[in-house]
């Protein structure tokens, strides 16, 4: 209850003070400011709990939000986030963003070089930490990657009484894509790849060892 009070009182105080540029927030907790929508990428800053924060948008869905910490600059997700709505203090939502006016943004490259130039990490780019997502099961686990200029990168491996295989598919923001593939056994491997140009050319191989 305290720290409910806390926060709201924190959050009244920061309206007085709001930027025009964005909306007024409260971090709910300790939460690593990164430099882009995944806990893949960099941490800038850790924002501690009840801070003042400028909520400039959210990536379509409000998954993740694009905030502004004193002079840091960095995305953390939006269950982390708290605004004033109907007069009370809510966590950021779809529906509630539409009512306290968080516009939809993009996390791009622009928005890279503008704000972290000055990082040790800012030389690879963001598309060298993207956005990952990986999903395991009993037997194994898949797992994507996403390019800020919309390249991705998939893969599964897995293995069963008899072996393991596994395969993955990367393709280009220009349509270019490859295709791999191996499996392994008792008596050997086997493997092969397929890639496909962005203006239609193929090429493909198959290869394989006995043990």
């Amino acid at each position: 209850m305290i720290k409910k009070l806390c926060i709201a009182f924190a959050m009244v105080i920061s309206m007085a003070s709001m930027a025009a540029a964005g909306t007024v927030a409260v971090a709910t907790g300790n939460v690593n400011l990164r430099a882009g929508p995944s806990t893949g990428y960099p941490v800038v800053v850790v924002v501690p709990v009840g801070a003042r924060v400028v909520t400039h948008g959210c990536l379509p869905g409000y998954t993740w939000c694009d905030i502004a910490f004193g002079n840091y600059r960095g995305w953390v997700s939006a269950r982390y986030v708290q605004v004033v709505y109907n007069g009370a203090p809510v966590v950021l939502s779809p529906a509630v963003a539409a009512g306290v006016g968080v516009a939809v943004v993009a996390f791009n490259q622009a928005y890279w070089d503008n704000y972290y130039a000055s990082y040790p990490w800012y030389y690879r780019g963001p598309t060298y930490y993207g956005q990952a997502t990986r999903t395991c099961g009993p037997n194994g686990c898949s797992g994507t990657v996403t390019g800020v200029r919309g390249g991705t990168a998939t893969g599964t491996r897995g293995c069963g009484p008899r072996g393991c295989a596994g395969g993955g598919t990367v393709t280009g923001p220009n349509g270019g894509s490859i295709q791999g593939a191996r499996a392994c056994g008792a008596r050997g491997c086997v493997g092969g790849y397929r890639a496909v140009g962005p203006n239609g050319g193929t090429r493909s191989g198959v290869g394989g060892f006995r043990r």
